[in-house]
């Protein structure tokens, strides 16, 4: 048996082409075969679909049209975000620039815990991270580049991450070192459950959950919590609720911090692509009076994941992740200018994600990062305007940012529910559900720029029939 081909070296492009043929060839099969945005059957029906594709695990001959049936495999049991009528969750259509700089990091394997794994890398993530954190940070005055090897001096910066949990973990560790380990998260019950999750992983204490009835935290309520508490405060505030897409009264919320002495984060997974746009940016005013903010460019910035970001105004926190391990950092190096890439993580070996964003950044520039932003948040628009059309359906809400909920009118909740799952079995629509206001509602969180009115009519058909044949009794084929 012939020694398998590499990705990388000189053997690697002649070995890649027909394999990647392959790929787009099974890629294009297995969405015929799926047919629509979800494959149709439910959890067992796939289940046995892909026990059958791959059949024995590790085999002992090797199948060299495995590459194929598996992609197949994985293409038809796929819920495709690209599909119109795919619009449950935070998870967007990755741009085909993005999925073809993607591809090269895979080919060319760097890694990004020292500099002489990933050289050009290394300096890629440089400019790219600070860029973005200006983004966040606009009024900050650029400080005068730093010695080789002696960090970043003091503008502002900003970590590549795995998303917005990794995110908000880094910004809890942050404080925790800054204020001590006695610091309490106060945040919304409207809070991403990561960051709860990770006052419990790093031992802090239990965290206070500011009630919001209205969906947002109300910094009256906030100003209380913090009162009533003794310091140190962690305060995280929200710009893009998971829920429903609102945006905390951030402003206003920062001025409640600055009375207390609290230190603030702002979680920005969502709503933090409205940077881009001259339209939408304004929503985002206080983001920057942050100590640190949470970026995810997986939701609007249309990456492949991985693609989150912690940007953070003093870089001088950032000395709290710093450590030595000779084999990667050693003291001496350092001083011989080799940068030091082991404190830009919690984690050692990482891809550098930052070449898509990087190539997404320069190829479509902010015109076209905003045309993307606005057409979202357009479609978000159209869709509650039809939703509110239909005597048959209910709006709970215009759209902050491109999240729409809404339900069958006079639907008990376990209707709503049976709904959403009947369009999962059938794999004709993928819905997202959301509990506000004491009800659940069904939610379009509409993340792909092509996606068209009539796509969204036939969404609403589909609802409106399914709640039609459940209220009447009849169990939808």
């Amino acid at each position: 048996m012939s020694t398998p081909p590499l990705a990388s070296g000189p053997q690697g492009p002649p070995a890649l082409r027909p394999l990647l043929h392959t790929v787009l060839d099974a890629l294009a099969a297995g969405a015929r075969a799926r047919g629509g945005p979800l494959p149709a059957g439910g959890p067992e029906a796939v289940a046995a679909r892909v026990r059958e594709a791959v059949g024995d695990v590790l085999p002992t001959e090797g199948d060299p049209e495995a590459l194929r049936h598996l992609v197949h495999a994985l293409a038809e049991g796929s819920a495709d975000p690209a599909d119109p009528l795919c619009a449950a969750h935070l998870h967007c259509p990755p741009l085909a620039v993005a999925a073809a700089a993607d591809l090269a990091v895979s080919v060319l394997n760097p890694s990004m815990d020292s500099w002489d794994q990933a050289p050009a890398a290394s300096e890629l993530e440089t400019l790219v991270t600070r860029a973005l954190a200006r983004q966040v940070y606009p009024e900050s005055a650029p400080a005068p580049a730093p010695a080789p090897g002696h960090g970043p001096g003091h503008a502002p910066d900003a970590l590549v991450t795995t998303g917005g949990t990794e995110s908000n973990q880094l910004a809890l560790l942050l404080a925790r070192e800054d204020l001590g380990p006695g610091t309490r998260l106060v945040c919304g019950a409207n809070a991403h459950h990561s960051l709860p999750r990770a006052a419990w992983l790093l031992g802090l204490p239990d965290p206070v959950i500011v009630p919001t009835p209205t969906g947002t935290l109300d910094p009256a309520a906030l100003d209380t919590a913090l009162t009533a508490l003794p310091g140190p405060h962690l305060v995280t505030a929200t710009a893009g609720t998971t829920d429903a897409g609102l945006i905390d009264p951030l402003p206003e919320i920062a001025a409640v911090c600055r009375g207390h002495r609290a230190r603030l984060h702002i979680d920005a997974a969502y709503g933090g692509g409205l940077l881009f746009s001259d339209r939408h940016r304004h929503q985002l005013t206080g983001l920057e009076t942050a100590r640190t903010v949470t970026l995810d460019l997986h939701k609007l910035g249309w990456q492949p994941v991985a693609a989150g970001l912690l940007a953070v105004r003093d870089p001088r926190d950032l000395a709290a992740l710093q450590y030595r391990a000779d084999y990667l950092n050693a003291d001496d190096d350092t001083e011989a200018g080799l940068p030091d890439l082991l404190g830009r993580s919690l984690r050692t070996t990482r891809r550098p994600d930052v070449l898509k964003i990087a190539v997404t950044l320069k190829t479509l520039g902010r015109t076209g990062l905003a045309a993307l932003v606005d057409q979202v948040c357009d479609r978000a628009t159209d869709f509650a305007d039809l939703v509110r059309s239909r005597p048959a359906l209910e709006l709970h809400d215009r759209p902050t940012i491109s999240t729409v909920l809404f339900r069958p009118a006079r639907a008990t909740d376990d209707a709503v529910a049976a709904v959403r799952r009947h369009l999962l079995h059938q794999g004709r629509a993928v819905l997202g559900r959301a509990r506000l206001d004491g009800r659940l509602w069904l939610k379009a969180t509409l993340l792909n720029p092509h996606t068209r009115p009539d796509d969204l009519t036939a969404l609403l058909k589909a609802v409106e029939h399914l709640a039609d044949q459940l209220a009447k009794g009849n169990t939808p084929a």
